[in-house]
């Protein structure tokens, strides 16, 4: 437990020094467009994202992919021509089958639900005509909102004992913003999002997704 918390603070620091540094280039990179008369590089939108995630363990317990989704903002700060720090805030689900070993009932579906924020760098393309392409790369940080699991046969779900309060994801992804108007594109890609803490006590699964991104940029 010691261990586990000492790698946890010190990857929110990581995460916290990183964003500071890239909000100060940002800024930076604002203060001389706007001085400059050029286009204030900054995007905010709105995000619904399925996903298919799996719990991941290291013995004989067997897991298999269910369902879930997530939505919230999105917002891309420029810091540079065509490189920005994309963040935002979002509510997202990750679910799995999970069968454990010795015991006569299974889980149907296990829950976890966070607040979730990436904290990632994103690559743009020259726009054209149709819009530009786009790859990501980066972490996301959560704090756990809610975690359910229902048991096989059963009509409710109940709380599940000893799940993680944080999560901590690798992530990368990639796909391409759509120019609908001169103040409007819609964002269509995939992401993979590894995630590298426990999620549960019992059997110190690790969360995984893989997830479509729908978007609304304005």
């Amino acid at each position: 437990m010691l261990n586990f918390t000492k790698t946890t603070i010190t990857t929110l620091a990581t995460l916290a020094i990183l964003f500071f540094a890239m909000q100060v280039k940002a800024q930076d990179y604002y203060n001389r467009s706007r001085n400059s008369s050029e286009e204030k590089n900054f995007r905010l939108g709105l995000s619904i994202n399925p996903n298919i995630g799996w719990l991941r363990y290291d013995d004989e317990y067997e897991a298999t992919a269910k369902a879930g989704f997530s939505y919230g903002l999105v917002a891309d700060l420029g810091f540079a021509d065509n490189y920005y720090f994309s963040t935002g805030l979002l509510i997202n689900s990750i679910a799995s089958k999970v069968d454990f070993p010795g015991e006569a009932i299974d889980r149907d579906k296990i829950r976890l639900q966070y607040v979730e924020v990436p904290l990632t760098i994103k690559l743009k393309s020259v726009e054209d005509e149709t819009g530009r392409f786009y790859g990501q790369f980066g972490f996301t940080a959560g704090f756990k909102v809610s975690g359910k699991e229902k048991l096989a046969g059963a009509t409710k779900n109940q709380s599940i004992e000893g799940d993680d309060l944080f999560r901590l994801g690798l992530q990368i992804g990639g796909g391409k913003e759509w120019k609908l108007s001169e103040n409007l594109g819609l964002m269509t890609g995939l992401t993979f999002n590894n995630g590298f803490t426990r999620a549960i006590k019992e059997g110190k699964p690790k969360t995984s997704y893989l997830a479509l991104n729908l978007g609304l940029f304005f």
